[in-house]
């Protein structure tokens, strides 16, 4: 049975990207061999939308204060892009990283199937 997601992300910066998410995000890792660090990530949920046009897969991270994690981060030289968007399904932030592509953080505002397991109380 599917016990876990590895999600991967490819970067022409990878070292910077590995050092971000250890140092700034502060996710635990194991080295995998060679400085080839494997983050753990928070519980993570799964949602399918419909396309028009050629399929995409995003990864967002989620908090449960966006203006808390956004301050937080801030103070650790993390550059937001974009204003907040209000949305219908939550509160949307986008943010920079060392390698200058941007990765999504949101508020959900909807119910979540992580209630309760460590992730959002929605």
């Amino acid at each position: 049975m599917i016990q876990a997601a590895h999600v991967v992300l490819s970067s022409r910066e990878p070292e910077r990207l590995r050092a971000f998410f250890r140092d700034v995000l502060g996710f635990p890792s194991v080295d995998a061999g060679g400085g080839w660090l494997i983050f753990a990530l928070p519980p993570a949920e799964l949602a399918v939308h419909p396309e028009d046009g050629a399929a995409r897969h995003q990864l967002y991270l989620m908090c449960d204060d966006l203006a808390e994690t956004m301050k937080e981060l801030t103070a650790k030289g993390v550059e937001f892009t974009q204003p907040v968007k209000e949305l219908r399904w939550g509160r949307l932030a986008a943010f920079r990283l060392p390698d200058g592509e941007e990765l999504y953080l949101y508020e959900a505002k909807h119910a979540s199937p992580l209630a309760g397991v460590g992730g959002s109380q929605r």
